[in-house]
């Protein structure tokens, strides 16, 4: 995009820690924005379930209306805090938001950078950042998530309940694609790691053939393929084995979260839902977590990496990089103390992210 440009960013704080994270990021990306002359409009939305409550509830509460998601395709980034909340019923507003932005724009690459900063962060033994640095391309549109459920005697000894998974060959080939051009721009190991459960889930042979036609392509990528379950067993032992990895959203959903943790857990684990030269969604991966709302405990790193990553998205990468850098070097240096919420509070990490941008 146009560096000269001001970019509008929808800001949906949501729910729970929402609001107190994304006030973070926010904050971050006012600092490094005056640094690198990037000019931007920040419109806030209400929605989550606070809003939906407040218009009515179960009554026929307001979740998010034509006219906003009107406004929000003209813009060129939205900020989202978290949506979920027990007041309403489980996956109506997360539905009624998130899935509508991700559908509804068709932002089919959800994209998760896992990345150790610190050898204190990992769970694992011996790794050190040299091991973990890899990226999950989940496709974001397609397969169970995206198909509406069918009960059968609902609430008998004789229930059935169905969900298909369902993939097409466009949306299967333009993730795969996305990948392979993802491997070669990082151009690390240059391999591309193709993960369904093909052996088992028979439709999910598209994703195979796909893969193996759109291969042939890029021949400088060498490809290679698990399945699921053992992908999740070598991302374990061997996580320096990963660089760049495409998968169903299912299963993109499972593994990211297998990641998030080995680089420290949800309190730096960032995504994006992506479709190119379009407007996206960046996000923290963590819930809203409405026990800690209000209290000023919850980590915001996330959120900032969130944000290093939609400014990226944004054509600034060198912005984009100091965040992270800044970041890391916080952790290393243990001023960041713990991805945990509570250690410090959030209103303090931001400021010391701050801080330290400004200089």
């Amino acid at each position: 995009m146009a560096k000269s440009k001001t970019h509008k960013i929808a800001v949906v704080g949501g729910d729970g820690i929402g609001p107190e994270v994304v006030a973070v990021g926010l904050s971050v990306l006012e600092v490094v924005a005056g640094k690198h002359g990037i000019r931007y409009e920040a419109v806030d939305y209400p929605f989550g379930t606070d809003h939906w409550l407040a218009t009515g509830g179960t009554q026929g509460g307001e979740l998010l209306p034509d006219s906003a998601f009107a406004e929000i395709q003209r813009m060129d980034a939205v900020l989202l805090g978290a949506i979920g909340d027990p007041r309403a019923p489980v996956g109506h507003v997360e539905h009624g938001v998130i899935m509508r932005l991700r559908v509804g724009l068709d932002l089919y690459v959800n994209l998760r950078p896992v990345k150790l900063y610190d050898s204190r962060l990992c769970p694992l033994k011996d790794k050190t950042p040299a091991d973990i640095d890899m990226v999950i391309v989940r496709e974001n549109t397609e397969d169970a998530y995206t198909a509406q459920p069918q009960f059968t005697d609902k609430g008998t000894p004789n229930e059935v309940a169905i969900q298909p998974m369902r993939y097409t060959r466009k949306g299967t080939e333009r993730v795969i694609r996305y990948a392979f051009d993802l491997a070669r721009k990082r151009n690390r190991s240059k391999k591309l790691l193709m993960i369904d459960k093909a052996n088992a889930v028979r439709a999910q042979d598209l994703w195979t053939r796909t893969f193996e036609e759109v291969g042939a392509e890029y021949p400088d990528i060498a490809r290679d393929h698990a399945y699921i379950d053992a992908a999740c067993m070598w991302m374990v032992k061997n996580p320096e084995w990963f660089d760049v990895a495409v998968t169903t959203n299912l299963f993109g959903d499972i593994i990211t979260d297998v990641g998030a943790m080995i680089q420290g857990g949800l309190g730096v684990a960032a995504s994006g839902n992506i479709h190119p030269g379009r407007v996206s969604l960046f996000e923290p991966i963590h819930g809203s977590a409405p026990k800690y709302k209000g209290k000023n405990v919850a980590n915001p790193v996330a959120t900032v990496m969130a944000v290093s990553m939609m400014l990226d998205h944004l054509g600034h990468p060198a912005a984009a990089k100091e965040i992270e850098a800044t970041v890391a070097r916080l952790l290393q240096e243990n001023v960041i103390q713990s991805l945990s919420a509570g250690v410090q509070p959030t209103s303090v990490i931001g400021e010391l992210i701050t801080s330290a941008l400004a200089g």
